[in-house]
């Protein structure tokens, strides 16, 4: 489990909107919390494990794709700010995110 600060959530968004600034070629300032990641960027599932893996990395989580997948299914992301939230709690719990 990485350590969660003041900034990793500032940190969390800044990825995250960077990230979709780029894969859905707007700028990152157009993009809001609310802004639906398939209807509103032309997201897909696949931008998500990317995602997912950057963060793995960054904090240095051990967490498996399937376990992301199980809550998934139960708590869907549709928007920036959920996935940015969800992110929190991945990076906070890791694989003890099904016991949430």
């Amino acid at each position: 489990m990485a350590k969660i600060t003041d900034n990793t959530r500032n940190e969390v968004k800044e990825i995250v909107l960077d990230f979709f600034a780029e894969e859905c070629e707007v700028d990152a300032e157009e993009i809001s919390e609310d802004a639906n990641i398939i209807s509103d960027l032309d997201g897909d599932s696949l931008m998500f494990l990317e995602l997912i893996e950057i963060f793995k990395k960054k904090y240095n989580l051990n967490i498996e794709l399937k376990t992301i997948g199980k809550y998934a299914v139960k708590h869907p992301v549709k928007t920036i700010g959920e996935l940015i939230d969800m992110q929190m709690l991945i990076i906070e719990h890791e694989n003890n995110i099904l016991d949430l």
